[in-house]
């Protein structure tokens, strides 16, 4: 019995020591949206705040914005789509009127408003006008607030 005890003694530390190590590794790692209807969204960033106040005062030039809070930062989007094509033509056109982008991706399972969203990508998809690209992001973004936020 005795000569049993030390190697069980060490297999089970080892054990546990492991399993807390692995443990630690999945709590530092980022969440994913596990559903059979999550799909990748591209979000056009605007900005980055430190406070909610600056957010405003920065974001007063557009009629549609979302933000997002993470780190106690505040992202402003002023675009959202499902095709990184149709990302870089909002890109393009808010380049082309002075306004500086990231593109950023996010996975999303909320599927109303994947739907809506599709629906706007086949229109976008299909016009260069910058006055069109204007409207569909906003329709968007509205859309957005109501059914994600």
């Amino acid at each position: 019995m005795k000569k049993y005890f030390f190697p069980v003694s060490v297999s089970l530390i080892l054990g546990i020591g492991m399993a807390y190590f692995i443990i630690k590794q999945y709590e530092e790692m980022p969440a994913l949206a596990v559903s059979s209807d999550a799909e990748t969204l591209y979000y056009i960033q605007r900005g980055v705040y430190s406070d909610l106040d600056n957010m405003k005062n920065n974001m007063k030039e557009f009629s549609h914005y979302i933000y997002n809070v993470e780190d106690n930062q505040y992202y402003a989007y002023i675009g959202v789509t499902t095709n990184k094509d149709n990302a870089v033509k909002i890109q393009n056109y808010y380049k082309s009127i002075g306004y500086e982008t990231f593109l950023k991706d996010k996975i999303t399972d909320n599927e109303d408003f994947i739907n809506v969203l599709r629906q706007y990508d086949e229109l976008l998809a299909k016009t260069n006008d910058n006055e069109s690209i204007k409207t569909i992001c906003n329709q968007v973004l509205a859309k957005y607030e109501e059914l994600v936020q």
